[in-house]
């Protein structure tokens, strides 16, 4: 059961700190949040110290009164468990549960998420103080949504303590069940690794050369788990003290650390903390890739955006502010792609500590301050676009996110190349895919895949039996698969399929890889494609086609000139597509717009990269956002008669933007999502 999220009305404020606040400020702060348009704000996310000052003793009075306060003037409460991080009490009482680097050093007290995941004393003091909080404040009017901890994985995303040593021995014998199974599974008998007894192992902290990589892969399986176990721990109470009220914890966009799969799986309500540059003219396009993950996690339901940053954050080298505008199409892009509101970090900006450089939705000038008055503005805006509450994004494309493949393909020295990095391929694929016109969902690999007709796969380094069998699945009821390289490598054990990859995907492929031939750094091969010629800098593979498959691309340089680099085989009713090249953006371009082709989807003719266009949908009506992210004016061909929920007008079937300008177009609902082309761009 998913429980709902009490707000009628799409969520808008920030954290919230009145601890670091004197309390005639806090009166101040609501009537000020009240002309923002507040109405949710999350608190008191670090303030264990301040609520239990020693051991058993709780000073509850001061957050009672500001819970009060919130909710006379109307403002409903994320409230936090307050577990983000120990006070110096319980860290000096047991230095033990402090969290160890990879060279065995003991990382001091002094910043935040000063504890290992697997200490047994943090875990049983974490589950006290949500007790505590749950039963103080769980049937409190004020309060919404429980937000568990905080950013998960953010600074201790990995342990190599005794303790985390302990739990990581316990976690291998329930997976492998005895040693002969770990050893067999490790494949020991390479550079004389066998172990004879459970204590001998270790996790993997620096060694005298290369690791063994399934050890490394456990270990980043084991310590994904640790932090999911850590979260069941609030989880499992708060839901016995407060079983009707939702509970989430703050993801951080595509993060490496954990498999946010397993972690959806366990809350009501995926929220995401999002900070992309400004400074990077195209952030708005891993952004677009963040979103589809986070609507993607529970099935399309919509999510919220708790974090971003108002104008500038602190903790890049350099910082950059949001120009005016920006926050504005940053908030609109994530409400676009399925976000039920727009919240930053944080409401009040600090004046010292480790945030206070740190921007707010109340800078530090105050009323005065620009943060102040753009975010007030936007409050006020917000409120027009209440239609697109509870609605889903509609999306034809998907692409496979696999946290084991991300994992073992990048975890270990023990690879053809260390440039062909999971993400960045993730990223590039998503990316041509954005410039020629559609929103793209994200999913497991063995789907579902219903509702698509077009998935694709940019890296499987891992893959199974039962991935295969779904794509190919997907493929033979009609549908295009496009796989990338280095795909069908390697087991769940890290053991290279028998014959080789593409392995279990060799059957829906219809190709065999003999061996990959990575670029040297500095140097570029081409594939040609329709007479043109792309860029491969990166990565390319000896690949030999069945007498199935049909050759779309041939290698036109190197070594590999003339030998094939992108694949099609026909499927049953559908495709499957073999990209055996780490294609440049413009050649990914021109093989995706080929699939999408294969698909029956539309594609952009005209590319802008700074253009873009998402459909959220009920059952009677279509609200397409369409978002110009760049600095110049753009004209782009619409539905005629739609309103701009923003404007107020009805579109003629052309659409001039303004830079960082936005538009969302109601339109009654048609049987394909509305698919917004770019007109000729006007001066």
């Amino acid at each position: 059961m998913t429980r709902p999220l009490r707000l009628d009305a799409l969520a808008y404020g920030g954290d919230y700190n009145p601890d670091q606040w004197p309390e005639e400020v806090w009166h101040e702060d609501v009537r000020l949040m009240r002309e923002a348009g507040v109405n949710l704000v999350s608190l008191p996310v670090f303030s264990w110290p301040q609520l239990e000052v020693a051991p058993g003793v709780y000073d509850w009075a001061w957050l009672d009164r500001v819970i009060e306060v919130l909710w006379a003037g109307g403002i409903r409460i994320d409230l936090a468990t307050a577990t983000a991080t120990p006070p110096a009490w319980l860290v000096r009482s047991h230095p033990e549960m402090l969290p160890c680097d990879s060279d065995g050093r003991r990382l001091e007290f002094g910043s935040r998420q000063a504890y290992c995941p697997s200490s047994p004393v943090w875990r049983a003091n974490v589950a006290r103080m949500a007790r505590a909080m749950a039963e103080r404040y769980g049937e409190h009017p004020a309060v919404v949504l429980w937000h568990v901890s905080n950013e998960y994985g953010d600074h201790v995303a990995r342990c190599w303590c005794p303790e985390s040593a302990a739990h990581f021995r316990r976690w291998l014998e329930e997976r492998y069940r005895d040693l002969d199974g770990l050893n067999e599974a490790w494949g020991v008998n390479v550079w004389g690794q066998r172990y004879t007894a459970w204590e001998q192992i270790e996790p993997p902290r620096r060694a005298t050369g290369p690791v063994n990589p399934t050890q490394l892969l456990d270990f980043e399986r084991f310590s994904s788990d640790a932090l999911l176990e850590l979260f069941r721990v609030e989880v499992d109470v708060l839901r016995e003290v407060t079983p009707d009220l939702p509970v989430t914890t703050n993801f951080m966009s595509l993060l490496r650390d954990l498999d946010y799969w397993r972690f959806a799986e366990i809350e009501d309500l995926v929220t995401d903390d999002a900070y992309p540059d400004p400074a990077d003219p195209r952030a708005h396009v891993p952004a677009a890739l963040n979103y589809g993950l986070m609507r993607s996690l529970k099935g399309g339901q919509p999510w919220l955006l708790l974090e971003q940053a108002a104008s500038a954050v602190s903790w890049r080298d350099v910082n950059v502010p949001k120009a005016p505008g920006r926050m504005r199409i940053d908030s609109l892009q994530a409400v676009a792609h399925g976000s039920d509101g727009a919240m930053f970090f944080q409401w009040r900006q600090a004046r010292y500590g480790q945030e206070k450089f740190h921007s707010a939705m109340l800078g530090h000038r105050g009323e005065q301050s620009r943060t102040f008055r753009e975010t007030a503005a936007f409050g006020r805006e917000l409120r027009r676009l209440a239609p697109v509450k509870g609605t889903r994004v509609r999306s034809r494309v998907a692409l496979v996110v696999d946290w084991d493949s991300w994992w073992g393909s990048s975890a270990t020295e023990s690879l053809p190349s260390q440039r062909l990095g999971w993400l960045a391929q993730a990223r590039a694929w998503h990316a041509a895919l954005h410039a020629l016109g559609h929103a793209v969902d994200t999913v497991r690999a063995t789907g579902p895949f219903d509702g698509y007709d077009l998935v694709v796969v940019p890296n499987l380094y891992l893959a199974d039996a039962a991935q295969a069998a779904a794509l190919e699945a997907f493929a033979a009821s009609g549908g295009t698969v496009v796989v990338g390289p280095f795909s069908g490598v390697v087991d769940a054990t890290e053991k290279v399929h028998p014959g080789g990859a593409p392995g279990p995907l060799r059957v829906l492929l219809g190709i065999e890889v003999d061996e990959p031939w990575p670029v040297p750094d500095g140097a570029a091969e081409q594939v040609e494609l329709d007479g043109d010629r792309f860029d491969a800098p990166v990565w390319s593979e000896w690949i030999e086609a069945s007498d199935e498959a049909s050759v779309i691309a041939r290698f036109a340089t190197g070594v590999l000139a003339g030998r094939p680099a992108v694949t099609r085989r026909v499927h049953g009713a559908g495709a499957a597509w073999y990209v055996g090249a780490a294609l440049a953006d413009e050649g990914l371009v021109a093989v995706m717009r080929r699939a999408l082709a294969d698909a029956g989807l539309p594609a952009r003719t005209r590319i802008d990269r700074d253009v873009e266009a998402v459909t959220r949908a009920d059952d009677e009506t279509d609200y397409t956002f369409v978002l110009n992210h760049g600095t110049r004016e753009v004209a782009v061909d619409v539905p005629e008669g739609a309103e701009d929920l923003l404007g107020g007008d009805r579109t003629t079937g052309r659409l001039v933007l303004a830079p960082l300008e936005v538009a969302v177009l109601a339109t009654p609902r048609a049987a394909e999502p509305p698919f917004v082309t770019l007109s000729e761009t006007t001066d």
